[in-house]
């Protein structure tokens, strides 16, 4: 590779895009060379999307786009253009969406076949190079498809019109529905339990994804309507998936999935956004159950971002990659001679925890054979493996940490997966959300303060004069127009850190952000948002995403803020916009309401209320009250402090007419835009609280 000239992409900061900088294909990045080439030329474009830390794109890569023959057929007859979906996710979004609709399926790489104006008429994911087990390959699609273009051009140009005219249609042509939202929370439930593994936890069968926002969503649901069975399905999830192979139990933090149902042999890529989501539903998850073991785990998680995914300015890497050296999970696997030897006196107790055998414990997906090789994952949970064991749990823990170290620090010794250093507004959002609830709920200062230099990083250095937001930093370069997901999510970031250190200056840079979103991606026609700003032109449509996938969409996530927002300061005429939201998706929503968790959440405030509790004291009185807040889980609390130098009221009117009372720190407690009578001790507040 070293010999091989560099295309295009070699000027490009995108870790993905760099990958591909060697390949002999001449790739374009997306572009207005590439189209206009394009169109020059009359060429169909070939349109490539991934990630920097996806398996599938390095295997499609090392068959096909590393080689001479699928390159020179790429360079010939069509127009290579690479995108990172990561840095795209709008270009992905509408894509995506063809691939779906074209052949029922989508994943990455993602494999779009179009005409010069951006139309598709061919869309898959991964293909191998050649054809084999009835399988289609990458050579033969692409022979095929240049034949026709040369032959049928006008039956390909009239089939890409087709499609792009039904994705339109889907985004611009809502069909109101009447719903009962109370009714749509029970039926997501129900679909949610109907697909429970109540053996191994989480939902369906194989692959399992973490879906934390499923779980969010029971655990609301438990406390909402006291449905034991919720609590319990969240609880044996988070038990079984700490117990398995997606679980890094070396250096911690989990991996992207898990291709079995038992959560043991993991697609081994670690994403920023999986650590963020299951950081707040392990946290959430202790508040509301007083087991430490849920805590533990947040922490574990905290510890893996804070040492390995946090840049020198605060601010929190995208990912790190499956692979090293060329083979997936090399860095994360052992041989049973290698932990023999490593561990040493310690290796039979080891063997006791963790199923490992001379021949590996699990076979290569590909071939089907014995690997040899070892994932670490443990026999059951720690408390019953102590039982037993004979051994109390404490000293088992002891022994086991013991363990980890050690082999935490020869696995240091080996290459180390490629990490993908890029910062992403909207996923240091979720991290920021993250790492704000661990602090609420620990009371650790470090929390906080790791959480305010990623947003403070974010206001600093990715905000643009006119208050507009930029989505990618990378080596000191910004790029790339913020999308939804860049606002809401940041916006939920602002709002727990609001709430966990009550600098109003997050508020008020929250308030700067919803006149964006409503300015720039309000549907004027419909109600909802659209993803791209209406400034973006380089995009054929503006996709309209709702469906909460391996994240929540942004527009679930808007409607969570808004709904808390409007009724943390009496805001009755931004609550209309929340209306509006669930009004514009009322169809979507009626179809399969577990597939929209994120979006229930919101819809249940909306809808069964809310209560505000604003304390007027100054900060230091403030913090017995705060301390109680934090104690137990109160999904459907918000809390605001008015302090004597507050600015708030500048924005709610609600909050100006509240005082102290008696002289003393006082507390109101308001739901439906009215206060019961104020208080003035902790201990009244958490047996109000409690009640």
């Amino acid at each position: 590779m070293e010999n091989q000239k560099p295309n295009r992409l070699i000027h490009e900061k995108s870790p993905y895009l760099h990958q591909h900088a060697y390949n002999p294909v001449n790739w374009y990045p997306w572009s207005q060379e590439a189209f206009q080439k394009a169109k020059k030329e009359n060429k169909p474009i070939f349109l490539s999307i991934g990630y920097s830390t996806c398996h599938w794109c390095h295997v499609m890569e090392k068959e096909s786009f590393e080689d001479e023959e699928i390159a020179k057929i790429l360079n010939e007859h069509y127009i290579p253009i690479k995108v990172d979906r990561e840095e795209r996710p709008d270009i992905d979004s509408i894509y995506m969406k063809v691939c779906m609709l074209v052949t029922g399926q989508g994943g990455w790489p993602l494999t779009i076949i179009m005409t010069p104006d951006k139309k598709p008429f061919f869309a898959g994911t991964y293909f191998p190079k050649d054809s084999r087990y009835g399988r289609v390959g990458l050579k033969d699609i692409l022979l095929h498809l240049a034949d026709l273009w040369e032959k049928e051009r006008d039956t390909l140009s009239q089939k890409a019109q087709a499609i792009i005219n039904y994705i339109k249609e889907d985004i611009e042509e809502k069909e109101e529905k009447n719903i009962d939202p109370e009714k749509l929370v029970h039926r997501a439930f129900l679909e949610l339990k109907s697909r429970f593994d109540r053996y191994h936890g989480g939902f369906g069968d194989r692959p399992k994804f973490p879906s934390p926002h499923n779980l969010m969503f029971l655990l609301r649901y438990w406390k909402r309507y006291k449905n034991s069975e919720a609590l319990e399905m969240v609880k044996t999830t988070l038990q079984k998936m700490r117990q398995g192979g997606i679980y890094d139990h070396i250096g911690f933090g989990f991996h992207r999935y898990s291709t079995d149902e038992k959560w043991k042999l993991p697609h081994f890529e670690k994403m920023l956004y999986d650590q963020a989501m299951l950081m707040i539903v392990y946290t959430e998850t202790y508040q509301e159950t007083k087991e430490t073991f849920y805590i533990e785990v947040a922490k574990e998680i905290a510890n893996y971002i804070k040492r390995d995914m946090t840049s020198k300015e605060g601010a929190f890497y995208s990912g790190e990659d499956a692979d090293s050296e060329g083979e997936e999970g090399k860095f994360y696997v052992w041989s049973y001679d290698e932990l023999k030897q490593i561990l040493k006196e310690d290796f039979e107790l080891f063997k006791k925890i963790y199923p490992i055998f001379p021949e590996g414990n699990f076979k290569e997906e590909a071939t089907g054979e014995i690997s040899g090789k070892n994932i670490i994952y443990l026999k059951d949970s720690i408390e019953n493996i102590a039982k037993k064991l004979g051994i109390p749990e404490t000293k088992l823990k002891e022994k086991i940490e013991k363990m980890r170290k050690r082999l935490f620090k020869e696995r240091k010794k080996r290459i180390h997966p490629l990490k993908d250093t890029k910062i992403l507004t909207d996923w240091n959002g979720l991290m920021i959300v993250a790492f704000s609830k661990l602090a609420q709920v620990t009371g650790n200062e470090e929390y906080l303060q790791i959480a305010q230099n990623s947003a403070d990083f974010i206001l600093t250095n990715m905000k643009k004069e006119d208050g507009s937001l930029y989505h990618r930093y990378k080596d000191n370069e910004l790029k790339y127009e913020a999308t939804l997901d860049d606002y809401a999510f940041f916006m939920w970031g602002l709002f727990e850190l609001y709430e966990t250190s009550f600098q109003e200056r997050y508020l008020f840079e929250f308030k700067g952000f919803l006149n964006k979103l409503f300015e720039h991606f309000w549907d004027k026609e419909n109600g909802g948002f659209y993803m791209s700003a209406d400034y973006i032109k380089d995009i054929i449509v503006r996709p309209q995403e709702l469906y909460d996938g391996a994240i929540p969409s942004g527009n679930s996530v808007s409607l969570y803020n808004i709904v808390r927002f409007s009724r943390l300061l009496s805001l009755p005429d931004l609550e209309q916009k929340a209306k509006q939201i669930v009004k514009a998706f009322s169809k979507e929503l009626s179809i399969v309401p577990s597939a929209y968790s994120m979006f229930m959440i919101g819809l249940d405030l909306l809808t069964k209320g809310t209560k505000e509790i604003i304390i007027v004291a100054e900060k230091e009185e403030s913090k017995p009250f705060i301390h109680k807040l934090y104690l137990d889980f109160y999904p459907f609390n918000l809390t605001a402090l008015k302090t004597s130098n507050s600015k708030l009221g500048c924005i709610s009117g609600f909050l100006n007419s509240l005082t102290k009372t008696e002289g003393k720190p006082t507390v109101y407690i308001c739901e439906n835009f009215s206060c019961k009578a104020p208080i003035h001790s902790p201990q009244e507040l958490e047996t109000i609280l409690k009640a």
